[in-house]
């Protein structure tokens, strides 16, 4: 409405359903996803929860409508299966996409620090800006929509190398995560970017995939830097006025 005006248009919207995991025939949890990618997103999501260490813990996988969304069954390897099973919860509601911790029941069952990551060069500040503005080109959902997030991976002279895209960030990481996984790119080799804010679960994703540098479109919480800290991850945030801006562990980048 303008001025008294109907104006009518044609406009885009994301889609967005529920995708179920199970593992085994287990139910794990419901996430509400942008139904693409779901492949990627299974891998990632299945590490960062902690269910899988590697690819090879998956030795098969399916992905079928079901009445009200999506399946996802996952077939974990046997050892794989058998720790699962000993450390099995069930989330007990559904994980909405902007919330990280959906269904954690205690304080026992929230998320604990991880090995500290392998040391890598830190990606030049020229990188990270080349990286940032050419990442709108790569995001054609969030150009029609403008209601999507991204996860993207740059090389270390900030070309991208892929991108993922989701209507919630976790989502969106977890895609990017689970492209890693599948060969796209090498965590070793570059740094990640997501265009959202900084949480410490999001960092925790990045560090249980090897990322050794994180670049953020705002600014992190202060347990997100220092969750970074512990883990031994490089983590930027830019922000307009000043550009990239290095939040947790700059003692290690004094060359």
């Amino acid at each position: 409405m303008d001025g008294g005006r109907d104006d009518r248009f044609l406009a885009c919207v994301a889609e967005e359903e529920a995708v179920a995991f199970r593992y085994n025939g287990f139910s794990h949890a419901v996430m509400m996803a942008t139904p693409a990618d779901l492949e990627d997103f299974a891998l990632g999501f299945s590490l960062s929860e902690g269910v899988i260490g590697a690819p090879s813990d998956v030795s098969g996988m399916s992905i079928e409508r079901a009445e009200s969304g999506i399946a996802i069954d996952i077939v974990l390897a046997g050892r794989c299966l058998h720790g699962y099973l000993s450390r099995r919860r069930v989330r007990q509601s559904r994980g909405y996409a902007g919330c990280g911790l959906c269904g954690v029941e205690d304080f026992e069952s929230l998320p604990r620090p991880v090995a500290r990551i392998c040391r890598s060069e830190p990606p030049a500040r020229e990188a990270i800006i080349a990286a940032l503005e050419s990442l709108r080109s790569w995001q054609p959902l969030s150009r029609s929509t403008h209601c999507a997030h991204a996860a993207a991976w740059a090389s270390p002279d900030g070309s991208i190398r892929a991108v993922r895209e989701d209507v919630g960030r976790h989502n969106a990481l977890d895609k990017l995560i689970g492209a890693g996984l599948r060969g796209d790119f090498r965590t070793t080799q570059g740094f990640g970017l997501v265009t959202s804010r900084c949480s410490f679960e999001m960092v925790q994703k990045a560090v249980a995939a090897g990322f050794a540098a994180l670049v953020f479109a705002s600014a992190p919480t202060a347990l997100a830097v220092r969750t970074a800290e512990a883990a031994g991850l490089r983590l930027y945030a830019c922000l307009r006025e000043r550009g990239p801006l290095l939040f947790a562990n700059p003692a290690e980048i004094s060359s």
